[in-house]
């Protein structure tokens, strides 16, 4: 796994060993920033769900202001700090939260914080023919706090699993769906 392009083009990134992290794929990360394009340019950031911060250091490495990663795991966050230094992004421009998402996402509500680009591809859910999706990828649509986080004209950027069916609550108007093999990416605004 690499950077895409931008100042840390090609510098490969590291993700722990095993099945605990899922990484977007390359060629759906270039997707996504393909279809991105300027709006990366000076944007404040937020992954969600980091694993390896692949997506908020491509988003630093295209010249983003600042991007905020959250993780829960300690031994993965150890990685996303590990690959800013390999990367050689500046370090002043990115945090990284150790903590649940879903309580991150209040307490960035209550700092006041606002980003114009919030990315998550989270773990994938089960197939869900015939009944709700409990994934993380519908937890974050349905979550109250996360469209407050959304700058004005911000975007969010939410992958999934093709066999995890989401229902898109009215609060989100949906933009774009790109589809990649297993991998969707859907692009939102808060409505």
């Amino acid at each position: 796994m690499r950077i895409i392009s931008g100042t840390a083009a090609n510098r490969l990134l590291k993700a722990p060993k095993g099945l605990d992290v899922r990484p977007t794929p390359d060629l759906v990360r270039q997707a996504v920033f393909n279809s991105l394009g300027d709006r990366v340019l000076d944007a404040r950031v937020l992954e969600l769900f980091g694993g390896t911060g692949a997506l908020s250091l491509e988003c630093l490495s295209r010249g983003s202001a600042s991007a905020v990663c959250v993780e829960l795991s300690t031994r993965h966050a150890r990685f996303i700090e590990s690959n800013v230094v390999t990367a050689g992004l500046p370090r002043e421009k990115f945090q990284v939260r150790v903590q649940d998402v879903f309580v991150a996402l209040p307490q960035l509500v209550s700092m006041g914080a606002q980003f114009d680009l919030v990315l998550a591809d989270p773990p994938y859910g089960e197939k869900n023919v015939g009944k709700r999706s409990e994934s993380f990828a519908q937890r974050l649509l349905d979550d109250a706090d996360l469209p407050k986080l959304l700058a004005p004209g911000g975007l969010f950027i939410l992958g999934h699993a093709k066999r995890d069916t989401l229902e898109v609550p009215p609060v989100w108007d949906e933009r774009k769906v790109m589809k990649h093999g297993d991998s969707w990416m859907r692009f939102l605004r808060a409505a």
